[in-house]
């Protein structure tokens, strides 16, 4: 976020109240629509991502690249040599109040396999303690629950999920590690998230999810896209070996996993 100096309202009756314009370079800008992670924020930033882009793909925002989606933002890239922040606003302010339910696409129902146990799930035990309760209870509260994609980011296919049960909610570890593996489940705050590659990270692991998230080799390769809903089945170490060898072999039938899709 840019500091304080250099965000400023916008002074519209045709958006937000809420929203702020914050520096981001001389090439983009973002609209910054609240300060909390919350469904009605991601929704509003999701509607007013499709205005702009309809409005561009009809050609009245000539000269923008990109919007960049995202829990409570929206950064708007552009060409400074085709248009400006000052033009690019002025027609932003014209447009009338995003309804968060229009437009929105269809979504998935997704039910991805979790094994909790043994080193799939490194910090399942620390985790169960620091919240006051039995692992049992903290892998029954975790794939109870239904999430729904807010959004991708950190890593291709990465999805930042919620809302996780207030019970389960703890801040990310005060040691991140180095290296997280490929498909670790995970906890920090008030969301769950699947590693789609390894990286280093410091949110709590719980458990390992098989399926892959991301492949470019896909025509489209995040599995999972913002919006859809995502639940957890925990599954026993020798089913999670045989859907990695599956995955491995190319070989998983990505379909099993999710449902028809419903209005989200």
């Amino acid at each position: 976020m840019a500091a304080e100096s250099h965000v400023r309202k916008v002074t519209t009756s045709r958006l937000s109240e809420r929203m702020r314009v914050a520096d981001a370079g001389d090439q983009a800008f973002t609209l910054v629509l609240g300060d909390r992670i919350a469904a009605e924020v991601v929704d509003t930033v999701s509607a007013l991502d499709r205005q702009v882009n309809a409005l561009r793909q009809a050609g009245g925002l000539p000269g923008l690249i990109e919007t960049v989606p995202s829990f409570c933002s929206l950064t708007v890239i552009y060409d400074p040599l085709q248009t400006s922040r000052q033009q690019l606003l002025a027609a932003l302010e014209q447009l009338p109040p995003a309804d968060p339910l229009a437009g929105r696409s269809a979504s998935r129902l997704w039910r991805l396999p979790v094994c909790y146990e043994g080193d799939c799930g490194p910090d399942l035990a620390a985790t169960a303690a620091v919240l006051g309760m039995s692992v049992e209870t903290l892998i029954d509260q975790h794939r109870q629950a239904e999430y729904r994609v807010y959004t991708l980011g950190f890593l291709p296919g990465f999805p930042f999920m919620g809302d996780l049960p207030s019970a389960l909610q703890l801040p990310r570890r005060t040691e991140p590690r180095l290296r997280v593996a490929p498909g670790s489940v995970a906890i920090a705050g008030a969301l769950t998230a699947i590693y789609p590659s390894e990286s280093p990270g410091g949110w709590h692991l719980l458990g390992q999810c098989a399926v892959p998230l991301f492949d470019p080799a896909r025509p489209q390769p995040s599995l999972l896209q913002p919006g859809d809903r995502v639940c957890f089945t925990a599954v026993n170490a020798a089913e999670h070996r045989r859907l990695q060898q599956a995955a491995k072999a190319r070989a998983l039938d990505l379909a099993a996993f999710s449902e028809a899709e419903v209005a989200s």
